[in-house]
């Protein structure tokens, strides 16, 4: 398999909304993290950052991300969305993850069994070792709950708690312009519903909770970004082709 350059790890682009997507062209789609930075007047918003830990910096390659104060928040501790967080000096995740962004274990990150040399189109510069492969301890300077607000001067994003994928697991909220962050809950892809610390019941209520939400747009954790119509289309789908607990224990 080739190796990539440093300088080639990383693309961006820029986006309505002060909005700038940076993904990690060498990872396969499945796997591959969406990173999202947003412009605030008064601090930067970054939303989860990606696997390079270990592989490539995320702060020294992506040159806007050192300009100005930046939150960096984490939808949830699984470790292709965190891999950067230890570069940031501020840095967010919900109470019920924070031990593990902390002291980021393999297996409860699921870099073991999932950070391997199949997850890459071609291979980050340096030796790569999947068993030596490790996220960076990022201990959180601030915990998120349900309501938390994030203030960027001039806007303002509600934390949502949506458990199921995993404990923790959260979305930002923009009620102004009905702009989503939705980390793991939702995305444009299939759904990972049976790893560790995944919830059935829990991710069932969760989805219910975002199907009335006035949402524009969704920014997921991986795929494309997608709007209101296609969000309930998804979850419908999720909803009809997994029975109730329920429904299911009692099969």
């Amino acid at each position: 398999m080739r190796i990539a350059t440093a300088e080639s790890w990383y693309e961006t682009r820029r986006l309505p909304d002060g909005l700038t997507w940076i993904y990690e062209p060498h990872i396969k789609p499945f796997y591959r993290c969406n990173i999202w930075h947003l412009r605030g007047r008064e601090r930067d918003l970054l939303i989860d950052s990606g696997s390079g830990s270990g592989l490539v910096s995320l702060r020294r390659q992506v040159a806007l991300l050192a300009e100005r104060p930046l939150l960096a928040v984490a939808t949830h501790t699984h470790f292709d969305h965190i891999g950067s967080h230890h570069e940031f000096a501020e840095r967010a995740v919900h109470a019920a993850e924070a031990e593990l962004l902390a002291r980021p274990e393999r297996k409860a990150t699921l870099a073991d069994p999932y950070a391997t040399k199949e997850m890459f189109e071609a291979l980050p510069p340096g030796d790569w070792d999947e068993g030596a492969y490790q996220i960076a301890p990022a201990p959180a300077t601030r915990l998120l709950e349900e309501g938390s607000v994030v203030d960027l001067g001039d806007r303002h994003f509600e934390v949502l708690h949506l458990p199921g994928h995993s404990p923790g697991s959260i979305a930002l909220w923009e009620a102004a312009s009905g702009i989503l962050f939705s980390g793991d809950t939702i995305y444009d892809g299939p759904l990972v519903d049976d790893c560790r610390g995944a919830e059935l019941a829990a991710y069932r209520r969760s989805l219910e909770r975002l199907l009335e939400l006035p949402v524009q747009v969704v920014h997921g954790g991986h795929f494309p970004s997608f709007g209101r119509e296609r969000l309930r289309a998804l979850i419908r789908a999720w909803l009809e082709g997994r029975p109730p607990p329920e429904a299911a224990a009692g099969s």
